[in-house]
């Protein structure tokens, strides 16, 4: 019979996430309005549409895992247009990954999960994705701001 020992717990993995979506509120908080909804580089996306990208995934993927049932992936936000709304569905969607993180149960970490109808993969590593795709954009943020003039938040401040 194999022992499982356990690395990190729900509880740390949650808290660890929630760092980083601190930090990246803080990112889309030091963009000035203007550029957060028009600057890019690159032909990369402003770094609103990268926000809206990270908002249709962590939460509606764990509403998903946690009702079982899948449904297609929405990033499209049109009626966000001003950093406040933005802002403002960032701590909703926060709030929705604190409700429906703890009601996935450690054995669900391990099933495989159809997410959004075209990613199949055990709970765990969708979860890992949300939090490695943050990471990945909030880098772009900070290109964005350092060719804006704006010095970001220190990374290591989650």
């Amino acid at each position: 019979m194999e022992t499982v020992t356990e690395i990190i717990s729900a509880e740390a993995l949650l808290a660890h996430w929630q760092g980083h979506r601190t930090l990246t509120r803080r990112v889309i908080e030091a963009f000035p309005e203007k550029e957060l909804f028009e600057f890019s580089i690159g032909g990369m996306r402003p770094f609103s549409k990268i926000v809206m990208e990270l908002l249709g995934i962590a939460g509606p993927g764990l509403k998903e895992i946690v009702s079982g049932q899948s449904s297609p992936l929405n990033e499209s936000f049109d009626d966000i247009t001003t950093k406040a709304q933005l802002l403002e569905k960032w701590d909703e969607e926060n709030a929705v990954v604190n409700e429906y993180f703890p009601q996935i149960t450690p054995e669900r970490f391990h099933e495989t999960f159809n997410l959004f109808g075209m990613y199949e993969a055990p709970v765990i590593y969708s979860i890992q994705y949300f939090i490695d795709n943050e990471i990945h954009h909030r880098g772009q943020g900070y290109v964005y701001l350092r060719a804006l003039g704006v010095e970001p938040p220190p990374f290591w401040e989650r």
